[in-house]
C-alpha cells in the first residue's frame, strides 16, 4: 500500500515517545485568579487573559532563540476565497504572529483554486526549511477536499493537530502535536485548579476539530467521559450527572442552565451571532452562571486559547521536531 504523502517526508529526528508514557509538552505554566462577582456562584474562566500571558511568555521564547542564534519559528497561513468569518480569524492569527515575533507567511487564494494548485503549495511549504506550521483555514470552498489537504499537511508541521497522523497518536496516549481548541480547554481546566481524576465528563458534541479529540484529552486527564451527540437521548440527564461539560455543538442556548450540576465545571465552545449582534454560547449562559461553579464566558473564554494554542504547537514544532 502506497504511504500518504506526508507520512514519507516525516523527518528522521522527530521524537517518538514511549507508548508507556503519557508525553505532554507543558512548555509553560498559566495561572490566573479565579474571578467572582459577590452576585455570582460561578468563578469566571477568562481564557482572554490566559491567552494574552501565554502569548506573552511565548514572545519571551522567541526573543531568547534569537539571542541565542537559534531560527525565528515560522507559520504559513492559507486561506482560500472571501469567507468573512475566517478572513477575520486569519487576520488575528496573522496579528498574534506579529505579536510574539513569528515569521508569519500569507497566502490568500482565490475562491476558485483548484485541488492540485493548493496540494502543490502545501508540497512546496512541507520542503521550506524556514516554515514550522501550515495551517489551511476551514471551511474551503465545496469543489475543495479538505479531508485529502489536511493530510497532505506534514504530520510535524500540523500544527492545528488534524493530520490522522497526530489524531492517532493522541488516541494511543503518546500525543505530539495536539489539535488547538482542546489543547486549549485542558489549558483552562488546569487553571481552575481543580482536580480533574475520577470526573465524570460530558462532551456534548461530536465533531473531528472539537469533541471526539476532547473526549481524549478528557481520557488523559482521568476523566469517566460520556460524548453526547444529534441521536443522543436525554441530553438534560447526561450534562446534569456531570462534574466536568464541554459543550461544542455551535447551536446557541441548546443546554439549559437549569441542567447544570451545583458547582460543575462548564466549558462553552460555542459562539453564535444573533440576529441582533450579539454573540452568544451552546449554554444558556445567564442561567447556569448561579449554578456552576466555574464558567468560561462567550466571547472571551476558549476562542483566545485555541488561537494561542496555535502559537504554541508552532513553537513546539520548532523547537522539537525542527532542530
Amino acid at each position: 500500500m502506497k504511504r500518504l504523502k506526508g507520512l514519507e517526508d516525516l523527518p528522521d529526528h522527530v521524537p517518538l515517545p514511549s507508548a508507556t508514557v503519557v508525553r505532554e509538552y507543558r512548555l509553560f505554566i498559566v495561572s490566573l485568579s479565579m474571578v467572582n462577582h459577590p452576585s455570582m456562584t460561578a468563578h469566571l474562566i477568562d481564557g482572554k487573559t490566559i491567552a494574552a500571558n501565554l502569548r506573552q511568555q511565548i514572545a519571551q521564547r522567541v526573543t531568547q532563540r534569537r539571542q541565542q542564534g537559534l531560527r525565528t519559528p515560522g507559520l504559513a497561513v492559507i486561506l482560500v476565497g472571501t469567507d468573512p468569518a475566517s478572513q477575520v480569524y486569519v487576520s488575528h492569527k496573522r496579528k498574534d504572529c506579529e505579536e510574539v515575533g513569528f515569521i508569519s507567511q500569507a497566502f490568500d487564494l482565490p475562491s476558485d483554486t483548484t485541488q492540485q494548485a493548493l496540494t502543490d503549495l502545501i508540497d512546496r511549504l512541507n520542503d521550506d526549511s524556514s516554515v514550522d506550521g501550515i495551517l489551511l483555514q476551514l471551511p474551503l470552498p465545496e469543489h475543495l477536499d479538505a479531508s485529502l489537504l489536511l493530510e497532505r499537511i506534514r504530520p510535524d508541521k500540523d500544527v492545528d493537530g488534524f493530520h490522522p497522523y497526530n489524531v492517532g497518536r493522541l488516541a494511543q496516549r503518546i500525543p505530539l502535536l495536539r489539535p488547538c481548541t482542546p489543547k486549549g480547554i485542558m489549558t483552562l481546566l488546569h487553571s481552575t485548579g481543580q482536580e480533574l481524576y475520577g470526573m465524570d465528563a460530558v462532551v456534548v458534541g461530536a465533531s473531528n476539530i472539537v469533541g471526539r479529540p476532547m473526549a481524549m484529552e478528557l481520557l488523559l486527564a482521568g476523566c469517566t467521559v460520556t460524548v453526547c451527540h444529534r441521536f443522543t437521548q436525554d441530553l438534560a440527564g447526561h450534562v446534569g450527572r456531570a462534574d466536568l461539560v464541554v459543550v461544542a455543538a455551535g447551536k446557541p442556548g441548546l443546554v439549559k442552565g437549569e441542567w447544570i450540576k451545583e458547582g460543575a465545571i462548564v466549558i462553552d465552545v460555542g459562539i453564535n451571532r444573533q440576529e441582533d449582534g450579539k454573540l452568544v454560547g451552546d449554554v444558556v449562559y445567564d442561567t447556569a452562571l448561579p449554578r456552576a461553579g466555574w464558567i468560561t464566558p462567550v466571547p472571551g473564554g476558549v476562542g483566545p486559547m485555541t488561537r494561542a494554542c496555535l502559537l504554541e504547537n508552532t513553537l513546539y514544532a520548532a523547537e522539537e521536531l525542527h532542530k
